[in-house]
């Protein structure tokens, strides 16, 4: 009978902590997508040949083989520099408000010249 109540008890929370675990773990793999495709976006967006819609298309295909979804691609482009902004909901079993994860990166533009 004591065994049970023991079970009873600890059962619950060893489910929860395993539960807890496995939620860390997709959320830190969903955080360190969405980073990396920023940071690829921005790779795509920096260079002399490309522009904002290449940063946009390689920030989106890195987020959809991570299985983030909603995600927005914003690259702003200036002369000197590149900035690219992706924001994407990561698929979550329990929502703390922690989903939605925004991550950005800037790059400098590379330039052309002649000496």
């Amino acid at each position: 009978m004591t065994q049970s109540i023991q079970y009873a008890l600890v059962f619950p929370a060893l489910m929860l902590s395993t539960l807890g675990i496995i939620q860390t773990g997709v959320w830190i793999h969903g955080r360190q997508a969405i980073a990396q495709a920023a940071n690829a976006g921005a790779d795509a967006s920096r260079s002399s040949d490309g522009g904002p819609g290449a940063g946009e298309a390689v920030a989106r295909r890195v987020t959809d083989r991570a299985g983030v979804r909603n995600v927005a691609v914003s690259v702003d482009r200036r002369p000197d520099q590149v900035m690219v902004t992706v924001t994407g909901t990561i698929p979550m079993f329990i929502d703390l408000n922690l989903a939605t994860v925004s991550e950005s990166a800037v790059a400098p533009v590379e330039r052309v010249t002649t000496r």
